[in-house]
């Protein structure tokens, strides 16, 4: 990257520059894309030129408002497909758009970089909006008190192995109905219910890499149903490798039971509910004045550790 050699060409008024993108997706891959009538190899990526994708203005600031643009492109297999979309492949993929001397490539400046946010489609084009760097502020930051616990299963705060035997099962489908309900003829013999709020991650086909959260788990005979919140979208069909994970609903029985992690709960089981938050003196109920854990019922109180 030369920034002092292509201001120097723009100082000289006769310019030969171009715009281009790239997209690197959250399963790590990366596209390039172009406004120039030829592919150019900028920063290491090949950025391809019959992509159709254009992008209007960006407009920052030097705040820390969030800057707003639009990237437009045409659904191609080549490029970025339809399915891609709407298995959710580009969602949030991050986004960098530079300034670049044609004639000499190696002379380019970043002009923006962001990530890709809501995205639409119609009449074989996408639109997806681009969303700054500073719309990470705008998300909410630190842990709130609440009865059942705040980790996802197997994270950093969890701690649980998910590679424990007996806790998660890969094997083919068998049926897909709608995208989104999984038939299994013969299943390993786990406890009804026991991958409900779990994960199916598809490990082979069109759907690569794609997630699934479990809804309904129902052991039928020697087989199973297993019934997902939503389809996944890039056309999971029979004869695909999945891989299905035990699931949490985050209570702190069920960590302790079934998983034996609960020195690793992350929740607050005998946090009081709202209605002890509105709660006022009643006939006939003890206000007596005393610490709010000694007025506690017994099933809240034992355990606290007071």
């Amino acid at each position: 990257m030369s920034t002092d050699q292509l201001r120097a060409h723009l100082a000289t008024g006769a310019t030969t520059v171009c715009r281009v993108w790239t997209v690197t997706r959250r399963d790590g891959v990366v596209l390039g894309f172009t406004d120039h009538d030829r592919d150019l190899f900028v920063d290491g990526v090949l950025c391809r030129a019959d992509t159709g994708l254009t992008a209007r203005a960006v407009q920052q600031t030097t705040g820390l408002s969030v800057d707003n643009s639009e990237v437009v492109g045409a659904l191609s297999d080549a490029a970025i497909s339809e399915a891609d979309l709407l298995s959710g492949r580009f969602d949030g993929a991050v986004v960098r758009s530079f300034l670049v001397n044609w004639a000499k490539p190696e002379d380019w400046v970043e002009q923006f970089r962001g990530s890709f946010g809501e995205i639409q489609r119609s009449g074989g084009a996408f639109r997806a909006e681009l969303r700054g760097l500073s719309e990470a502020l705008n998300q909410p930051q630190g842990l709130a008190y609440q009865p059942s616990c705040s980790a996802v299963l197997g994270d950093g705060r969890c701690r649980f192995d998910l590679a424990t035997p007996g806790y998660s099962v890969q094997l083919p489908v068998e049926t897909v109905e709608e995208g989104r309900v999984l038939s299994f003829e013969r299943f390993e013999a786990f406890e009804d219910r026991w991958f409900e709020h779990g994960r199916v991650e598809v490990v082979s086909g069109a759907a690569t890499g794609l997630i699934g959260v479990v809804k309904k788990d129902r052991a039928i005979g020697a087989g199973r149903r297993i019934e997902l919140w939503q389809a996944i979208g890039a056309g999971l069909a029979a004869g695909d490798l999945v891989r299905i994970g035990a699931g949490c609903n985050k209570h702190a029985e069920t960590c302790r039971a079934k998983f034996a992690n609960f020195l690793n709960f992350r929740g607050f089981p005998h946090v009081p509910g709202e209605d002890w938050l509105a709660s006022y003196p009643v006939p006939g109920r003890p206000n007596t004045g005393k610490s709010l854990a000694a007025r506690l019922p017994s099933t809240l109180s034992s355990g606290s550790g007071s």
